[in-house]
């Protein structure tokens, strides 16, 4: 039974998905929410966010994992610090913002080395392979190193969490979008590698090894180079790593089910200046060619609502065309030709930020088509860098 498991559930509400308008309703639906997207658009905060406001409204356990490198989540949250191992937020961090939530907000950020050695610990046959491969040099060398290690050991490490049943939501803040997409063929990967030809090759007899490519030049340059020794010692590694394939393999193909399930959602956040947009825009298709779930789309930064309105554009005209009449009659405010030119550019500027404003406006509408939910967040004063912010944050795109 799951820590949690005697403790009160969050209960899933049964909301049609084409009734689906809210990222409240969308997250009530769910256990696994992945946010992608392009570094610098705000895709950690909005993470946090949406954790924060769920933990807040819907209650239950909800926690935020983050397998972003950046370490921006802890301050945010109130913490200090933290790591592998689940951490709760303190239910102090939420009343010194005048809020009571509902339900109880954790955080982990994923910590490669210890999670591949719980993976070892976990999947090896026995205690001996299992002792031999944690002290093998070239483990732990490479454990926390080698192509796509991060990528996979995040998947199995989502995998399991939501397996446990502890919690109730789970908000997943990935790296930015490139590696995102590494992220979801992470599992794949790794399934394909214990049935590649260079694994099969590395974990051959040393002799038959020797006899089939002593005529190669790779393996004379790799033994001149690298020395006999250390082509034995890659060989030993991974005869021994090769000895957890079968549970590799299981739940690589597992994690990949998970992603596909009517549980999980993706979030893809973005801005609208081009370069993010046109991340966005390409993992969206991804994520449609793999029949995997855009449940929102959160845009950042966007410029607010009341510069498209038409009445607004009629001032901002007034005040460029008739600055000076204007300004004769506020002369207490200063001098009449420095009044003049300040109200001139005020309304200038108000109707180029108007153009950038509609354009916006238009590229959302394109973009609005295939998520469940698409929220905006203007621009704020100042950075979020604690828990009052998030949920200020939080409140722009949950209703």
């Amino acid at each position: 039974m799951s820590p949690a498991a005697s403790e009160p559930r969050r209960r899933k509400r049964e909301v049609p998905p084409d009734e689906v308008r809210t990222l409240e309703q969308l997250l009530a639906t769910r256990e696994i929410v992945i946010s992608c997207g392009s570094g610098g658009v705000g895709k950690t905060t909005t993470a946090a966010a949406a954790a924060a406001m769920a933990a807040t409204h819907l209650g239950g356990k909800v926690l935020v994992l983050t397998v972003d490198p950046a370490k921006r989540l802890a301050n945010a949250l109130g913490l200090e610090r933290f790591g592998n191992t689940e951490t709760r937020v303190p239910a102090e961090a939420f009343t010194d913002v005048g809020v009571s939530p509902r339900g109880e907000l954790w955080a982990a950020m994923l910590d490669t080395k210890q999670s591949w050695d719980d993976l070892v610990r976990r999947h090896a046959p026995d205690e001996r392979i299992r002792e031999q491969i944690l002290a093998n040099s070239l483990y732990q060398n490479i454990s926390g190193r080698f192509v796509q290690s991060h990528d996979y050991i995040a998947m199995e490490r989502l995998y399991e969490i939501h397996s446990s049943g502890t919690y109730d939501l789970i908000v997943v803040d990935t790296p930015p979008t490139r590696n995102a997409i590494d992220f979801l063929d992470a599992p794949e990967r790794m399934a394909d590698f214990f049935s590649s030809r260079l694994l099969r090759w590395l974990t051959a007899p040393a002799k038959s090894r020797v006899m089939s490519l002593a005529s190669k030049p790779f393996y004379s340059v790799a033994d001149r180079i690298l020395g006999s020794q250390f082509l034995e010692d890659i060989a030993e590694f991974f005869s021994l790593f090769q000895t957890m394939a079968p549970g590799f393999v299981e739940r690589a193909e597992a994690v990949t089910r998970t992603l596909g399930d009517r549980r999980t959602t993706f979030l893809v956040v973005s801005t609208l200046e081009a370069a993010p947009l046109h991340e966005a825009e390409h993992f969206i298709e991804v994520l449609e060619e793999r029949n995997l779930h855009l449940g929102a789309l959160v845009l950042n930064k966007v410029l607010p609502s009341y510069l498209r309105r038409t009445a607004a554009t009629g001032v901002a005209k007034r005040l460029v065309a008739d600055s000076t009449d204007i300004a004769g009659s506020l002369v207490e405010v200063g001098p009449e030709r420095d009044v003049a030119r300040v109200l001139e550019t005020v309304g200038e500027s108000f109707l180029n930020y108007q153009v950038v404003a509609k354009r916006e406006a238009e590229q959302r509408a394109s973009l609005s088509r295939s998520p469940d939910v698409i929220a905006a967040v203007p621009y704020f004063e100042a950075d979020i860098h604690d828990l009052g912010g998030l949920l200020a944050l939080g409140e722009q795109i949950w209703h």
